[in-house]
Formats: C-alpha cells, sequence, structure tokens
C-alpha cells in the first residue's frame, strides 16, 4: 500500500525553520497501530493523518509515541498541505477532532490562521519536585488541559532554561509550557514534552490556546505577538476571543512524496 506523505515546516516563513510535521492524506482510518508505527518512523514531534468527509475533514495527530488530543502545528501543516496540494478552493477548513471538536483555518494571502478552543487555567498547588524541573524556579504556575503553564521572571530565563528531563517526564501532563514577557513581542515560551515522546517541541501552537489567555489577562489586550524560543524559533500572532483562540503563522512545504505500507 501507498500513501502520499508530505513535510511542512509550520510558524515559519522559511524551510528549516519553525516546526516540521508530517502530513498523511487517507481515504479511510487505518489501524490506530499502524498510524502509530508511521509516526513513530517519521520520528517528528507530530504526523498529522485526515479523511475528507464531505468538505470537511476528519483529523487526528501522533507523536512518535502517543496519539494527542491537539496539534496546532501539525493542523497549521495540514491546511497548509489543502490550500496548496490537495485542491481545496475555500479561504476556510473545518477539521473535525474526535478529542478536541470543531476546528477551523482560514486563509488570508500567505498567512494561515487556527480556530481553536481557549484553554481554561488553575493555579497549581507547588509541589516539590517542580523545583527540580529546570534550573530556574518559576514564580508561578497554573494546570490547564493538559499541560502545566510556568511562569518566569523574564525572556532571557526562557532562552537559557535548562530541563531536566528525566524529572520532567514524571509529571502527569501532556508538556509543560514555560514563558515570560518578551522583549520585541508580548510574550516568549517553551515547550518540553519528554512523557509524549518529544523532549523540546520547536513551535506548539496548541501551547497559545493555554498562553493566549494568560497573557491576554495579564497585558490586558486581546491581539499578541509571540516567540517559540525553540533553537529553529517561530513566529506567531494570537487573539484572545473569550471562549476561542485565533493563531495565525505560515507554513512552507519541504517534502512531497509516498510512503509504503505493506
Amino acid at each position: 500500500m501507498k500513501l502520499k506523505i508530505y513535510q511542512v515546516d509550520a510558524f515559519t516563513d522559511k524551510v528549516f525553520s519553525g516546526n516540521p510535521a508530517a502530513v498523511c492524506p487517507l481515504d479511510a482510518w487505518l489501524p490506530d497501530s499502524l498510524m502509530q508505527n508511521i509516526a513513530l518512523e517519521n520520528n517528528l514531534s507530530e504526523t498529522a493523518f485526515y479523511v475528507k468527509q464531505g468538505n470537511e475533514y476528519l483529523i487526528r495527530w501522533f507523536t512518535p509515541t502517543v496519539e494527542v488530543d491537539l496539534c496546532g502545528h501539525a493542523t497549521l501543516a495540514t491546511a497548509h498541505v489543502l490550500f496548496n496540494h490537495e485542491h481545496h478552493t475555500d479561504s476556510e477548513i473545518i477539521f473535525h477532532s474526535h478529542r478536541s471538536g470543531v476546528l477551523k483555518v482560514f486563509r488570508h494571502d500567505h498567512l494561515l490562521t487556527l480556530d481553536f478552543p481557549s484553554d481554561t487555567l488553575d493555579k497549581i498547588q507547588w509541589f516539590g519536585e517542580m523545583n527540580a524541573g529546570f534550573n530556574v524556579i518559576p514564580i508561578e504556575g497554573y494546570k490547564g488541559k493538559t499541560d502545566y503553564l510556568l511562569i518566569f521572571e523574564n525572556e532571557d530565563q526562557i532562552k537559557n532554561i535548562q530541563p531536566n528531563y528525566s524529572v520532567i517526564s514524571r509529571w502527569k501532563v501532556r508538556g509543560v509550557i514555560v514563558t515570560a514577557k518578551g522583549k520585541s513581542v508580548d510574550f516568549v515560551s517553551r515547550f518540553f514534552a519528554p512523557q509524549s515522546g518529544v523532549n523540546e517541541d520547536p513551535v506548539t501552537g496548541s501551547a497559545h490556546t493555554t498562553l493566549t489567555p494568560y497573557w491576554a489577562e495579564k497585558l490586558g489586550k486581546t491581539e499578541l505577538s509571540a516567540i517559540q524560543l525553540s533553537d529553529r524559533k517561530g513566529y506567531l500572532t494570537c487573539k484572545y476571543m473569550g471562549d476561542r483562540v485565533h493563531i495565525s503563522g505560515q507554513a512552507r512545504t519541504y517534502l512531497v512524496g509516498e510512503i509504503m505500507v505493506e
């Protein structure tokens, strides 16, 4: 069996930057174990699979080790594939996730905008091991639907932070977002998820469903600029709309090919 595969760099305007995601169009869902093996073989932070259903699309996302509830950069990459390679002609795409509901992507010129549900945050009670997760102690912490959000004092701490992956991997969340107010943008962040098979994710769209409500309230504004400070870096603009968040960025195709599955 041959399957199409695309690799797209998301949240960037050039290849070798942003966050790479694989995208596999399907006629029908493959067995979960096979999709997981394909994601493991791709060895990217996410592989997205989609099935066309009328004028809309079912979508699922897999890291090399687990299926996840929501992935922003791989959804952006999938939209890029549909707009640029798979003949989707409307300016809006409607995805359906069995874990996250209805997700939309809009295209305006070269910019793609994710329409995702906002996360809700609960302040967490500190636990001792959290102090050992990083070389710098956060000033406060929150728990969203799937991730911890840890707040630090400044951008330099985020840029130079040293995670202790063996400690973080024991925390019972999908991953950990670290963030601080930015120098040239409203906020900066990084994302670590060793418990999900990804030590550091280069650019995490879904994390901005958590970051945007926090920084919108903190800064008193609904439109925000952001950089994810991984080595590859990602550039995003975010808009807080109450129960929804708009997350915008660009994407570039790196690879178009096919995979052979027995």
